[in-house]
């Protein structure tokens, strides 16, 4: 499999290979659903609590006798109907979100949408993406340039502090490494863009 490469005028400048393991795999949603509900999943930081019986603080005794008083039978202040009282089956921080999946699962599933951008022409390859300088101007314009659809994910091989700060002011575009390029993020942006070099080190995933 070849695609073609292009510099940041958007002049086509050959073409280069991609691994048909990796970029040209057969489509399985059903695959790509899973590993991005493991991603949400383990990414899940549960922050809100409830106490139970035992942690709300407050007498034990009974409100009133059981017979005789004409009102409904009533224990402890603390019962879940009462103001103040505990939360019965209410939120818990010591709840674990935390789902498994074979780590072949995982990667065919990042590879399923890798393909599916190939399949869909949403995937463009560059020469090589650098700044001397943090220019949000700059990257606007080369993002203008390139036929990158309404969103781009920008992955490269090596860490790029002057594309990052570039591009955190962009809200249709995001920088990441290769090494972690991940369910969510190529499922949100529209285009992914990628470097030679970062090609390259997608390619080598799979042999």
């Amino acid at each position: 499999m070849n695609t073609k490469v292009y510099d940041l005028k958007w002049t086509e400048t050959g073409t280069t290979t991609l691994n048909k393991n990796v970029f040209g795999i057969e489509v399985n949603e059903d695959l790509i659903h899973r590993a991005l509900i493991l991603q949400l999943a383990n990414a899940r930081v549960a922050i809100a609590h409830t106490k139970t019986r035992g942690e709300r603080r407050g007498s034990t005794r009974k409100l009133f006798r059981q017979k005789g008083t004409g009102r409904a039978r009533m224990g402890s202040n603390r019962s879940p109907i009462r103001k103040k009282g505990w939360v019965a089956f209410g939120p818990r921080n010591d709840r674990n979100f935390t789902l498994t999946m074979n780590r072949k699962e995982r990667q065919k599933a990042l590879f399923c949408v890798l393909s599916s951008k190939v399949a869909s022409k949403s995937l463009v390859v560059v020469q090589n993406l650098d700044m001397k300088a943090p220019k949000t101007k700059e990257m606007q314009a080369v993002m203008n340039a390139l036929p990158v659809g309404k969103s781009v994910l920008v992955a490269l091989a090596e860490k790029n502090e002057n594309i990052e700060k570039s591009i955190s002011n962009l809200k249709t575009a995001k920088y990441v490494q290769a090494s972690y390029l991940n369910m969510a993020d190529l499922l949100k942006f529209e285009t992914l863009l990628l470097t030679e070099a970062s090609l390259k080190q997608i390619n080598a995933l799979v042999a």
